[in-house]
């Protein structure tokens, strides 16, 4: 069955991603004309599509193409994704020192996403000399920026006292913030500073929303951790996050 689509559902950016919560087949469509209509966001959505086969066939170099095409007509988040891409071998060979190259091409234009990303690079020295100083400048700036990621990674550093004063108000601050802004680390970090407090209601009410959304990397070091608290209730935690790591990692067994 055919169906037209009308031409502000092609052209409207906005529209085209509430569309691929409804129709994902749909949407691809429409992302598809869009971009080959030369509309920025349609051609960075079409990139991420593809990258996660929603909607669309799986075709990560081809996402990668498309990542390019809206990078060059100045798409920040098309830019950042394009280093994402180098980064991991998405489409392409791995290649840390060129994804720095398009991390920092967009963090330089202000986006949040690409300071964060250089600066896990900088960090660890993957692709570029490591500078935590740098690191620490970027997390900073992207945190202010309300980057929820960024804000735990900053509060890390001021608690550790890594390249610059030690700042443990500061610190737990920081990690309230990137909680409540829905970072699944952050929530774990505040959920440990509660812990301290006494607060273990509130703790594990933040342990409970990091574990729903956090990865499978995060969740084998998470239920470690747990599995060393020292109050029973926190301990408990750890098999829920040991059951949801495993359930992860299931997903990752061809079939």
């Amino acid at each position: 069955m055919s169906f037209q689509l009308r031409r502000e559902e092609v052209l409207d950016g906005d529209r085209l991603k509430a569309m691929l919560n409804e129709s994902p087949a749909r949407a691809a469509q429409a992302i598809l004309i869009a971009a080959r209509e030369g509309v920025l966001d349609a051609q960075a959505l079409l990139g991420q599509i593809l990258l996660d086969g929603q909607g669309i066939e799986r075709d990560q170099p081809l996402a990668m193409r498309w990542f390019a095409i809206a990078a060059n007509g100045g798409h920040l988040m098309a830019r950042n994704m394009l280093g994402r891409c180098h980064e991991h071998g998405w489409g392409c060979a791995a290649n840390a020192s060129v994804a720095a190259r398009h991390y920092r091409i967009a963090a330089d234009a202000g986006l949040d996403w690409a300071m964060y990303n250089f600066a896990n690079l900088l960090a660890t020295g993957r692709g570029v000399i490591e500078d935590q100083q740098q690191a620490l400048s970027l997390y900073h700036r992207a945190a202010e920026l309300g980057h929820a990621k960024s804000m735990n990674l900053l509060g890390r550093y001021l608690e550790e006292g890594q390249v610059c004063a030690p700042d443990l108000p500061a610190a737990r601050a920081w990690y309230r913030r990137s909680a409540v802004g829905g970072d699944f680390r952050g929530q774990f970090s505040h959920a440990a500073v509660l812990t301290d407090e006494g607060k273990i209601e509130e703790a594990l009410d933040w342990l409970r929303k990091a574990l729903a959304g956090g990865n499978l990397n995060f969740l084998r070091v998470a239920s470690k951790a747990l599995q060393e608290a020292g109050d029973p209730r926190i301990r408990a935690l750890a098999s829920d996050y040991a059951r949801r790591r495993a359930e992860l990692e299931l997903e990752l067994v061809p079939l």
